[in-house]
């Protein structure tokens, strides 16, 4: 039986973009569903009950819920072109640095354009700072995962499509502090698993527009 692979996603989601580029790196076919999270489908509240969030990874009728979790599920069940080194230890620190964008990155970069004041000075530094320890664990590899895009790649490239929303909104750039880290992605972005799987920053930055309007940052 042929496998039958749904992405319930949102296009301006860094953590749905991690799937995307996963199952694209993998030579996957999957069905993409694109969620209204304002009218979220039936499908979505049966796959995802306890959070209710996308993305969600359903594999042959099995959902597998959290970017991070399903990225995992991706990489045991489609062997090819491992994210995970096999090392026990190598995969710990993958693990490590892919949590530590999960709470860091998104958080800081978030509030780069939700807040104002000392709290946006604030999540601005913290940005930068986290931004330059990446930098320093990525060291002299091309990749995080060595010669070849790997867990933590996948895991944080997406959030460059977010920039232009951080610089715009922040008021402040990114590519001066950190240059190792801008060359880092733009070799990321010559891989067409990520190339194609991130959207256009001016089309994100036209839907946080949006966005700011409904929340009453402006």
């Amino acid at each position: 039986m042929a496998d039958e692979v749904v992405l319930l996603d949102f296009w301006p989601s860094a953590f749905g973009m991690r799937l995307r580029i996963a199952l694209a790196e993998k030579g996957v076919k999957y069905e993409y569903k694109d969620e209204d999270l304002r009218n979220k489908s039936p499908l979505l509240l049966q796959s995802n009950p306890v959070h209710k969030k996308i993305p969600v990874l359903i594999h042959n009728g099995k959902p597998v819920c959290e970017s991070v979790i399903a990225l995992q599920y991706i990489d045991e069940v489609w062997t090819n072109k491992p994210l995970l080194p096999s090392d026990p230890y190598l995969r710990s620190q993958a693990r490590f640095w892919a949590d530590f964008v999960d709470k860091k990155i998104y958080d800081s970069g978030r509030k780069t354009w939700t807040t104002k004041g000392d709290e946006q000075e604030a999540a601005k530094k913290e940005f930068i700072d986290c931004i330059k320890l990446l930098e320093v664990e990525l060291g002299d590899k091309p990749f995080f995962g060595g010669e070849t895009l790997g867990f933590v790649d996948v895991t944080l490239v997406p959030f460059y499509s977010w920039f232009s929303v951080y610089e715009k909104y922040g008021n402040f750039s990114i590519a001066p502090e950190c240059p190792k880290f801008m060359a880092w992605v733009k070799r990321c972005m010559e891989k067409e698993s990520v190339s194609k799987s991130l959207p256009d920053q001016d089309k994100v930055c036209g839907f946080v527009a949006e966005m700011r309007k409904k929340l009453g940052v402006e």
